[in-house]
């Protein structure tokens, strides 16, 4: 294949979007809810078939993996880096009955890696279609979102949950999704026509690998044993005031229908109180903000944001912002100036729309 995207002659086309989560972090993996939308950065494959082999070739991060296309490879060891998540997926997908047919692949991607909006799981998500597509082979939205957390996992070694691969095949244009993560149920939320989605780096890069993201999963596994559950989505706030990450699960949870109720009527005030307290519980109870995201919030609060909260697991990455559409480009601009002059990082800032899932 060539080195672009561009060879309609023998390839199909992939699409598969990043996702901002509004509401509901470390909830997923509790088996709770949360409250995503799909967003309008993508990464985007182009495959041709091919006999015994999946080979990938990546525009942006460079280098090709090439690996079995039955999933005989460990995922883990496969080199460059981001193959991982190609045999990751491969295996996984062969897990779940998919003849070994091969793909020449190549990819690119415009959602930022480091972010904490799921470019891994839009890979996962374009090369698992691909994939699907070549051995005529296909299963449930909720299966192949399933299979996708399976192949993340397996390149990386860390317990993640299923929101991002659910949001990035799922997602609905100009709607939030209030996904539940044990039933995998969906309920499209209408997302404010004159509110937008503004997200900014706070320019500290992260990897779930290179986090405590496994700790405290496995830490609130250990609390829902202690308390005869099944897990903390089953925990009342009584039976938890006095543990701080088994607090935060509990009251995300109600933040995340609280949220989505709030978008409906079109709430402002109960939306700005909604995020600063997942802010405020995130870096207090759960402990996964850094000075950065708790600078950046409060810089986009002052700038004139509505609301503003950390997005995604944390530990660097990016905040989420609900700005009044006119307003979006001052406080943006307001927001990462000061942000800047005061943490000595180099923010990007970017307005996201919701838009409809993978394809």
């Amino acid at each position: 294949m060539s080195d672009t995207l561009d060879d309609p002659g023998r390839s199909h086309r992939f699409r598969a979007p990043g996702r901002v989560n509004l509401m509901g972090d470390h909830t997923d993996y509790n088996e709770g809810f949360v409250l995503p939308i799909a967003i309008d950065r993508w990464c985007t494959v182009a495959a041709a078939p091919a006999p015994d082999t999946v080979r990938v070739r990546s525009l942006d991060l460079g280098g090709t993996v090439q690996v079995a296309a039955d999933g005989s490879e460990e995922p883990s060891g496969v080199e460059p880096g981001w193959g991982r998540y190609v045999a990751g997926i491969v295996r996984a997908l062969a897990e779940r009955g998919r003849p070994p047919a091969g793909i020449d692949a190549v990819l690119s991607s415009t959602v930022p890696p480091g972010s904490g909006l799921s470019s891994s799981a839009a890979l996962e998500v374009g090369c698992a279609l691909a994939l699907c597509d070549a051995a005529g082979w296909s299963v449930s939205p909720a299966e192949l979102a399933a299979a996708c957390q399976r192949g993340e996992q397996l390149a990386t070694g860390v317990p993640s949950g299923i929101m991002d691969q659910l949001s990035s095949l799922s997602g609905r244009a100009g709607y939030a999704l209030l996904i539940d993560c044990r039933s995998l149920g969906i309920e499209p939320v209408p997302m404010p026509a004159d509110l937008a989605v503004l997200v900014v780096h706070s320019g500290v890069p992260r990897t779930l690998a290179g986090t405590a993201y496994a700790e405290r999963r496995a830490a609130c596994e250990r609390i829902a044993a202690e308390l005869g559950l099944r897990s903390l989505r089953d925990a009342s706030l009584d039976q938890v005031v006095d543990r701080p990450l088994a607090r935060h699960v509990v009251t995300e949870n109600a933040r995340v229908h609280e949220t989505a109720r709030a978008l409906e009527q079109g709430d402002r005030a109960a939306l700005g109180v909604l995020f600063a307290a997942s802010q405020a519980s995130l870096r207090d109870d759960f402990r996964v903000s850094t000075p950065e995201l708790d600078a950046l919030v409060e810089e986009l609060v002052a700038a004139g944001a509505l609301a503003a909260r950390l997005t995604g697991a944390g530990f660097g990455g990016c905040v989420a912002a609900l700005v009044e559409e006119e307003r979006v480009t001052a406080v943006a601009d307001t927001a990462t100036a000061a942000y800047r002059s005061r943490a000595h990082r180099e923010p990007q800032a970017f307005v996201c729309r919701a838009v409809d899932g993978a394809a």
